[in-house]
Order: structure tokens, then C-alpha cells, then sequence
């Protein structure tokens, strides 16, 4: 069956940044200032290269098929306006199509709302905001297509140029929907995730094929962790050990001291969370999610868990380098000598927060791999499929 369907415009374009070096040359940097010596930062080296080397690329993102799906994804919630936007659903020979779906999706994919043409081929979608929508639509026997961007202004009834659906050269019906709207349900679904109930586990991924998330969904998740309830809870627990323990110790003790102690330990993750998972995550192309295994041997489940702190999933479904990680520990660790104590700050708090985000994320992903996925709610699939069962 021949389906024509148009992209999502991209994001507004993004500056391309200077490349960063090698991840070797990341690695070194990050290792340094520990104190190891010449040959014990050689041999950490080779490990990580050849982690990076034994893994293999990762699946391709799945498909956009509804044929695996079992049903839509739910409508996101739009809010009430008064703008009106109609349109004509017709064939080759400009006939109208009676019964055809018509979904409104935003920019992103976000699947809005749906309507089903009359006789003529009619369709009309009512009290919507002023805003840049797009149109699915499909009819069995006819192939589906995806409308360029609509501008619809505030209390403006706009009609859209009539929607032309082809007759399908293919008696077996397979529909095809937007990989951006596949990847806004799978993203709601890792919203539901919660460790006991009540700790986010936004990101991690059971789906092992799961579709690429685009710019905008990426800065979504991050701004959606950044400020989850529990996220406030999870500092104040780490600002209260620092206090305990005396960390930096020039912020003092008291009120005054765990406050500062709050409010460097809420930057330093947050900026970490924005930067690595939104920011070089979206330039260099490339998803901030984990990715459960769960099948295979206990050596492999764990190898891919430490490696997957010097790696990670392309948006084409190739193995890159961990980039996007790796520089937002390191930019957050710079950003952290604006606020850490005068005797605390320089390179050397720099590449030690890399250092030990880097050792965090190793540890992180074992515990996600081993462990969370019995104690998470929600959760929607089971990771890798077992070899001799895709």
C-alpha cells in the first residue's frame, strides 16, 4: 500500500556546537582529578572502550504501525477556545469521502481530538484554541496521509485545503501513525512510573524498541522530572546528610547552612537533568532514556547496564557515544562553581562531579536493571525480547 505521509516540521533550528573531543578524551578528564595514577586511568580507559565496542547497536525505533496497536493513544486535553477549523475529505477525482477519521494533532504529535467526515466528506472541529495543528486522516481502502501545518488564529474560522486520499494498491489494511505520536503515548506511560508508588521513574524505558522522542518532548520529560513533588523530597534528604556528614563545610550549620546545602544540591541535579537530558540530548540526537534489557544472561543484563553510562541510543536507533551525559555533568559541574564555597570550587569540583555523576549513573543502572522493575508501577513492557522470540 502506498503511504505518503509528511514529517513533523523539526524544531526551530538549533546551533550546532563545537565537537567536544573523543569520549576518551572525556573520560580522561572526568578520571584525573581523583588521584588516579598514569596506568590506573590507562587501564579505567580501556575498560570503557571496550564497553563501547562490545555493544552492539541498539534496534532500530519501532515502526509507527497501528496494526501493533490495540487501540489509539488517549486524546491530550486541549483547552477550550473559539476558533473552528473545517475541511473536505476527498478521492482522486475530488469526490467527497464519507466516514473517514480525521484526527487534530498539535506540532509535537499530541494526538487532540478526532471527527468522522459526513456524506460530502465534511469535517469540522469546533471551540479549539488559536494554534498550529496538523491533520491525520485515514478510511479503510484508502491510504493515510498527514495535512502540512495549519495556522489557526484565536476566534478564526479557518478551511483547510481539501485532504486527498488515494485508493490503496494493497487489499491488507496496515495504518501508519506519526512516530511523534507513538512517542507522546509511550512518554505518558514512563510518566506513570513510580518506584513503591511515589518516586519518578521517568527514564527508563521497558519498551527495548521504543520511538524516538523529538526536541520538544525531550525538554517535556526534563521539565516534568525537574520539578515532580518527589524530586523536592529527594533534596532535602541529600542536603540533610550533607549537613550530617558536614559536607562543605564552609556553608556552616543551622538553617542558614542547610539551606545553602538545599539549594546547591536542587542546582547542580537540576541543571545536570536539563542540560544532559534536554539540551545535549536534543544537539547531538540522541535519547537520555534507559533502556531495560531484562532478558539474557546476568553478564550481559549487566554489561549493558555500565556501559550504557558511556553510551546511548542515537534518535536513529545506532549506538553513539554518551555525549549528552557526559558533557552535562561536566557543564553542571562548572555552573556548580558559581554556588559551592570559595575553598570548594575550581577544575577539580568540575571533573570530580563528572567523575562520581558518571560512577552514579553506572551504579543507577544496575540497580534499574536488577532491581526497580519489581518495585515500579506501570510498568508497560518487559524490555528486550528473549532471543528466538522476536
Amino acid at each position: 500500500m502506498q503511504t505518503q505521509i509528511r514529517h513533523i516540521d523539526a524544531m526551530k533550528k538549533q546551533s550546532k556546537l563545537v565537537a567536544f573531543g573523543s569520549l576518551r578524551t572525556l573520560i580522561l578528564l572526568a578520571l584525573v582529578p581523583t588521584g588516579m595514577t598514569a596506568l590506573q586511568v590507562h587501564a579505567q580507559t580501556q575498560i570503557a572502550e571496550a564497553v563501547i565496542k562490545g555493544l552492539p547497536d541498539a534496534p532500530a525505533p519501532q515502526n509507527a504501525s497501528r496494526a501493533d496497536q490495540s487501540r489509539r493513544p488517549a486524546p491530550v486535553p486541549l483547552a477550550q477556545g473559539n476558533a473552528t477549523l473545517a475541511g473536505t475529505v476527498t478521492d482522486s477525482d475530488m469526490a467527497g469521502i464519507p466516514g473517514a477519521t480525521v484526527e487534530l494533532l498539535g506540532e509535537g504529535g499530541e494526538f487532540y481530538k478526532s471527527g468522522t467526515t459526513d456524506e460530502g466528506g465534511v469535517f469540522q472541529f469546533h471551540g479549539i484554541p488559536g494554534g498550529n495543528y496538523r491533520l491525520f486522516v485515514e478510511r479503510k481502502g484508502f491510504s493515510q496521509t498527514i495535512t502540512e501545518r495549519l495556522t489557526v488564529a484565536e476566534g478564526e474560522a479557518v478551511e483547510a485545503p481539501p485532504v486527498r486520499l488515494t485508493v490503496a494498491s494493497d487489499a491488507t489494511e496496515i495504518t501508519v501513525r506519526p512516530t511523534e505520536v507513538i512517542a507522546e503515548e509511550q512518554i505518558r506511560a514512563q510518566e506513570q512510573q513510580r518506584v513503591f508508588g511515589l518516586f519518578p521513574n521517568f527514564y527508563v524505558s521497558y519498551v527495548w524498541d521504543a520511538a524516538p522522542m523529538n526536541a520538544k518532548q525531550k525538554y517535556k520529560l526534563a521539565l516534568h522530572k525537574m520539578f515532580d513533588p518527589m524530586t523536592f523530597v529527594e533534596v532535602s534528604i541529600a542536603a540533610g546528610i550533607q549537613q550530617a556528614a558536614n559536607t562543605h563545610s564552609d556553608f556552616g550549620q543551622g538553617a542558614e547552612g542547610y539551606a545553602k546545602r538545599w539549594g546547591a544540591q536542587f542546582a547542580n541535579g537540576r541543571t545536570g537533568e536539563l542540560l544532559g537530558r534536554a539540551v545535549f540530548a536534543s544537539v547531538f540526537h540522541q535519547d537520555p532514556r534507559y533502556f531495560y534489557q531484562g532478558s539474557g544472561s546476568t553478564r550481559s543484563r549487566a554489561f549493558h547496564a555500565i556501559g550504557s553510562a558511556f553510551v546511548a541510543r542515537s534518535d536513529k536507533g545506532t549506538t553513539m557515544p554518551n555525549y549528552a551525559y557526559l558533557l552535562g555533568n561536566i557543564s553542571s559541574g562548572a555552573l556548580s562553581n558559581l554556588y559551592y564555597p570559595s575553598n570548594d570550587r575550581g577544575a577539580g569540583l568540575i571533573f570530580q562531579n563528572a567523575a562520581i555523576g558518571i560512577g552514579g549513573r553506572a551504579m543507577q543502572n544496575l540497580i534499574r536493571e536488577f532491581v526497580t522493575k519489581q518495585l515500579t508501577s506501570h510498568v508497560p513492557g518487559s524490555g528486550k525480547p528473549a532471543a528466538g522470540t522476536q
